[in-house]
């Protein structure tokens, strides 16, 4: 069994002010989800904290986190295996959000975001996702994404499903980012966010509720394996 020592791509630096502990747990976390840390692969924590520019310590700390949420287990004498998830899995994840968030989106856009600041904060995290997924800046789409869905989710007033979608969401991988990417369709999905948020500003019901169902398809589509599921079925 090898261990890989590099993860072919930089890690984006930690955030001032933020705990280095959160802020590896943060990183590594998303490095996961974005397929940086690829399934199936073996790291040490000694080499992710060379990439990192941190020691050892705070990097074995956060992987232990990391194994409590079933993203990656611990390999003795070795480091760290990215889990990967079964057909069934992605499945059955796509299914509960489908379940969750469209609906909740709908009654969002129904009652609209009167709120001018949270309506910035939105619209920021939108322009983020465009920016990142332009630059391929993987990781900060990663975590982006994440904020984005769980602000927007926050209108609809019900803290725990807030909680569920975001235990939904860690649990899921973004494998088919880079094809994405190179194929010039991560863009395309990142601008969906930009559209979702004017859509519910507008308070167009129908339409967003049509958008957030296809958004979610592509997790277990494009997102999850860089193959349009969706588009292939139109066709």
């Amino acid at each position: 069994m090898s261990v890989t020592t590099d993860t072919g791509e930089p890690f984006t630096a930690l955030r001032p002010r933020e705990s280095l502990r959160d802020a590896t747990v943060r990183t590594l976390h998303a490095a996961v989800i974005s397929g940086y840390l690829r399934p199936g692969s073996v790291y040490s924590a000694r080499a992710l904290g060379t990439q990192l520019g941190i020691s050892a310590t705070p990097v074995r700390e956060a992987m232990l986190d990391l194994v409590k949420e079933g993203l990656v287990e611990a390999v003795p004498n070795k480091g760290f295996r990215v889990v990967q998830l079964t057909e069934r899995e992605l499945d059955e994840l796509n299914e509960l959000r489908q379940l969750i968030e469209v609906p909740t989106v709908r009654r969002i856009a129904l009652k609209g975001i009167d709120d001018p600041v949270a309506i910035a904060e939105l619209r920021e995290l939108a322009e983020e996702l465009v920016r990142s997924a332009r630059e391929k800046d993987f990781i900060a789409h990663h975590v982006a994404d994440l904020q984005f869905h769980l602000k927007l989710l926050a209108h609809g007033g019900n803290d725990n499903l807030v909680l569920t979608v975001h235990n939904l969401r860690i649990r899921s991988r973004l494998y088919g980012m880079p094809r994405l990417a190179d194929r010039g369709r991560l863009l395309a999905t990142a601008q969906e966010h930009v559209d979702l948020l004017d859509l519910i500003i507008a308070r167009r019901a129908d339409e967003a509720e049509e958008l957030m169902r296809r958004h979610i398809g592509h997790v277990r589509g494009v997102w999850a394996t860089g193959e349009d599921t969706e588009a292939q079925a139109r066709e």
